[in-house]
């Protein structure tokens, strides 16, 4: 595989949404993805979160094989049994009662959003349909998620959004409470704020809000997109916070590598979306739901231990850091915000050259490392990011 080629065909017939490091991936295996002249990097990115147990990791190549070659796709006119036992699954994991699979984490919040209203409206009429999001969360890029989006920065020139959507800043009840009026339906909020800098909410703030819409029948969705699946040390954030939400939206990590996205729902929630309220083509796609199953098979208790031993470790170390600032995020979601002028963006390009695929999330930079990590890959981590800041 030609390097120069490949880039040359992508910028002539790709459209130009992406700012791209100059790398070709040519194949991964665990921790690592090799690109085309075949230099190793140490992937602390999984694809923004996806490749929750890395690259090309042999139970999930057997299963999405097999299911491969005995069905592809079917639609939702049909049952399949990956699509039902995963959504069992993650009922069983999660405690919520039924799922809608979609096929990103956009799509997910978008039926969120969907289901908020139809059972709002449903209950108590059409005037009740505002959903309140936070100021700088992030929900997804299309118009209704956009809208969500609680940054005007990714608002610019998509206008009109869709109505009745309002935004609250985060860790402050006041402000949420003076909001609410008899027009609101659900609360949206992420645990933490991944896109927005990597930051989590306070508890106490949370379990406020969470108290308040239970006694006044306002939904809370909560956006595990990027913090469900095992990112934060337990299967959603949302547990660390002792929050039960109506609705639940998952993508990313879920599908291990394969576009997926999943609305789960409280029973109250679901029963109100009948045939026809929403629908997706490739929605519960059986060989996507056979690689969600066996990510689901991988993330057993001892699983769990090591992420979190892994995530103390990490963020250990980065706290003796040269520059480092401060650490924050929820387990293994990190952010890393500097001092002494130094820039997230040359971090992340100086440790690409060295071997080390990091993240930036606004000024910060961000570590998304696949959950399978060990010891040592957090070891190694650690030496190029000191090498690089200690020249900085």
């Amino acid at each position: 595989m030609n390097t120069e080629k490949v880039i040359k065909r992508d910028q002539k017939y790709i459209m130009h949404t992406y700012a791209r490091s100059p790398l070709v991936l040519e194949h991964g295996e665990g921790m690592y993805a090799y690109d085309a002249d075949g230099k190793a990097y140490l992937d602390f990115t999984s694809g923004i979160g996806v490749n929750a147990l890395g690259y090309c990791h042999p139970a999930w190549v057997q299963a999405v094989t097999m299911q491969a070659t005995r069905l592809q796709h079917s639609s939702n006119l049909y049952y399949t049994a990956p699509c039902g036992k995963l959504a069992k699954r993650l009922c069983a994991r999660t405690g919520l009662d039924q799922v809608f699979f979609g096929n990103s984490g956009a799509e997910a919040n978008e039926g969120a959003i969907k289901c908020a209203r139809k059972y709002s409206v449903t209950t108590y009429g059409p005037d009740r349909n505002k959903v309140l999001t936070l100021v700088n969360s992030f929900h997804g890029r299309t118009l209704a998620t956009l809208t969500a989006t609680g940054q005007d920065v990714f608002h610019k020139d998509f206008g009109p959004f869709p109505a009745n959507f309002g935004y609250i800043p985060a860790n402050d009840f006041d402000t949420f409470k003076a909001a609410v009026d008899d027009s609101v339906c659900a609360v949206m909020m992420e645990m933490v704020q991944g896109e927005g800098g990597v930051v989590a909410l306070d508890a106490d703030y949370v379990q406020s809000v969470a108290d308040y819409c239970h006694a006044h029948d306002i939904l809370i969705i909560v956006d595990e997109v990027q913090t469900g699946v095992g990112r934060t040390g337990t299967f959603l954030a949302c547990e660390q916070f002792g929050l039960k939400p109506d609705l639940v939206t998952l993508a990313k990590g879920l599908g291990g590598g394969l576009p997926i996205g999943a609305v789960l729902a409280s029973k109250k929630v679901a029963d109100t979306m009948g045939p026809s309220s929403h629908g997706s083509t490739f929605g519960g796609n059986p060989v996507v739901c056979a690689g969600g199953c066996a990510v689901l098979d991988a993330m057993d208790d001892a699983f769990m231990r090591n992420v979190n031993a892994r995530a103390a470790q990490l963020r250990e170390g980065l706290a003796s850091l040269p520059h480092v600032a401060s650490v924050s995020g929820m387990g293994l979601m990190v952010g890393i915000a500097f001092a002494d002028d130094v820039k997230a963006a040359d971090v992340r390009a100086a440790c690409e050259r060295k071997g080390l695929l990091v993240l930036t999330a606004k000024t910060r930079l961000r570590l998304l490392p696949p959950l399978i990590l060990s010891e040592a890959d957090v070891a190694k981590a650690l030496a190029i990011l000191d090498d690089v800041l200690s020249s900085m």
